[in-house]
């Protein structure tokens, strides 16, 4: 499964693509026919501390699943991305 990190007005650090890749190689064990998963960081432009959106685009054969989460971090925002994915792979497979 190729990997592409995209971020908007933002750099993530090392550790933070490392966690990126480390839960992504994750969903291959969901399942296995998984082509790319594009990730997006983006910084909200407002007040609120909860301002860190992870838009996580996983591209499987027919339809692709988006799940996008806003959090105070990156790495939780990542973890909901991550959670709800795994759990929307697991249906499809499930239908498939």
């Amino acid at each position: 499964m190729k990997i592409t990190i995209q971020t908007v007005g933002v750099t993530p650090h090392e550790p933070l693509k490392e966690r990126i890749e480390k839960k992504l190689a994750k969903l291959e064990t969901f399942y296995d026919k998984i082509v790319e998963a594009v990730v997006y960081l983006k910084v909200e432009n407002t007040s609120e501390k909860e301002n860190k959106t992870t838009e996580l685009v996983v591209k499987i054969p027919g339809n692709d699943i988006v799940v996008k989460k806003t959090c105070a971090s990156f790495e939780e925002s990542l973890d909901d991305c991550v959670e709800t994915a795994k759990k929307l792979l697991i249906k499809k497979k499930e239908l498939a």
